[in-house]
């Protein structure tokens, strides 16, 4: 029995693409999304963990999985982790792409990987990479010799086969798969659009971080299972993955990033990329978790990251990992580590502290369940005329101060309504923006937080001129 919750990962069908390190199979990965998802390098073994992304093909639904390269005799820990990654990409999906490279021709590890796959159950296709003229096409003969069916010539950098390649994928792929887009005229008043908003079907969790501070650790934690590759080298993990989840009947999608160094600290090349993805990360999520170390606390590069989110208008918690270290681990402990996080995120003092144990699974349904209640914070709609009614209040209780330099105005604040939410965002019809002091800024946000309950989120007030 799960005493964590209920989990369950999405039943939308899986394509796993798997191969030789250097093949391609990243490549092929990002021409089927149509953007640079994957980290593509010249340097074997790039991609470590399964990289997973949703794609629409046509009329087709389902989950694309990047994997790191096979191989027959892995040399060390993190080599062997990758084949185990390889494994479970390859008992999860339910149709299976094996890349080999053209210009290698036949090598032992692709004769390995097609037994592997003669064994299995699951429709097989053979994609052989970089056939992008007529003396390559005709070299694609011998792959026959691996005993599969399907031997589709591609060029994943020149698109050439990728069509014919993903038109027999989806053929293979199971009924639910298939869907037919219902694109209605959303002729809807703002505040009908905003309610559709809140039923967005995913909650998207960015976990971010320094490196090595059990980032992909709380993954698996979450998860139950070795999702992502945990290892004691920093930087382990270089890609941000998609992994979609259900809790307690809630949809979630948890992106695990590399861990962000601070700018002068980080190297060219595959980590400069890795820093991107992380960053891209959060800008794609609802809510970020920021995981700091129990035995570092605050440190300057985890309000560097805060900062990223909190720029990025992003939910926030911040979560403070390895607390069974801690050697008091007491609860005032625990109020003497939040008030050292909350002093050192004074621009962001509403955020909500958490902790953990990701190796020990503590602190982890309280995690979630203040995810999720955030997001809900994050949700809410206020309608206009109880906005209304809350503005005179507030200026009644607290007129806009006079404003040096402007002849002694005053900003006169005609009408207020919510024009988005994920983050709530105020709109303000002022007949002047540029007599709103900060200081009454700050005094309306602190009003719509303590009238309509957003304690922990970000709020963004608009003021525009009538």
């Amino acid at each position: 029995m799960n005493t964590r919750g209920s989990y369950a990962i999405s039943n939308i069908p899986i394509v796993a693409i798997v191969g030789r390190p250097n093949v391609g199979k990243s490549s092929l990965f990002n021409r089927v999304l149509g953007r640079r998802h994957a980290i593509v390098t010249d340097v074997p073994g790039t991609t470590r963990d399964r990289l997973m992304a949703e794609v629409w093909w046509d009329d087709y639904r389902f989950i694309l999985i990047d994997t790191g390269g096979l191989e027959s005799r892995p040399d060390g820990p993190i080599q062997e982790k990758v084949q185990e990654q390889a494994e479970m990409a390859m008992a999860d999906a339910d149709v299976i792409i094996l890349m080999t490279d053209v210009n290698d021709g036949l090598t032992a590890t692709d004769y390995i990987a097609a037994d592997r796959l003669r064994q299995s159950t699951k429709s097989v296709l053979l994609a052989v990479n970089k056939v992008d003229n007529e003396a390559r096409e005709l070299a694609t003969a011998e792959f026959y010799q691996l005993g599969l069916q399907e031997v589709l010539p591609i060029s994943a950098y020149h698109n050439l086969g990728i069509h014919q390649l993903m038109e027999r994928v989806c053929s293979l792929l199971p009924d639910s798969a298939h869907v037919e887009d219902d694109f209605a005229d959303l002729e809807s008043e703002p505040a009908e659009a905003l309610e559709e908003k809140q039923t967005k079907r995913e909650l998207n969790l960015a976990i971010v971080g320094r490196t090595n501070v059990g980032k992909s650790m709380l993954v698996n934690s979450i998860l139950g299972e070795e999702r992502s590759i945990v290892s004691p080298v920093p930087g382990t993990t270089r890609d941000a993955l998609d992994t979609y989840l259900t809790y307690d009947n809630n949809e979630l999608v948890l992106i695990d990033t590399a861990g962000i160094r601070r700018r002068g600290r980080v190297q060219w090349g595959i980590e400069k990329y890795s820093v991107i993805r992380a960053v891209n990360a959060i800008q794609r999520s609802d809510v970020t978790l920021l995981i700091t170390d129990a035995t570092e606390l605050a440190t300057a590069q985890d309000a560097h990251i805060a900062g990223l989110a909190w720029d990025m208008c992003r939910g926030l918690i911040v979560v403070v990992n390895k607390w069974d270290l801690d050697p008091v681990g007491d609860r005032d402990a625990q109020a003497r580590a939040e008030a050292k996080v909350l002093e050192a995120l004074h621009f962001m003092s509403y955020v909500p502290v958490c902790f953990t144990s990701a190796l020990k699974g503590q602190g982890i349904d309280r995690l979630l369940h203040t995810a999720l209640d955030l997001y809900r914070e994050r949700s809410r709609f206020v309608p206009a005329r109880t906005l209304q009614y809350a503005l005179a209040e507030a200026m009644a209780d607290h007129s806009p101060p006079v404003v040096k330099g402007h002849r002694g105005a005053r900003v006169r604040i005609d009408r207020l309504r919510q024009v988005d939410v994920n983050p709530p965002t105020f709109l303000f019809t002022v007949d002047n923006p540029q007599l709103v002091h900060f200081s009454y800024q700050r005094y309306l946000e602190n009003r719509l937080r303590l009238t309509f309950g957003f304690d922990h989120t970000h709020l963004r007030l608009v003021f525009k001129r009538k």
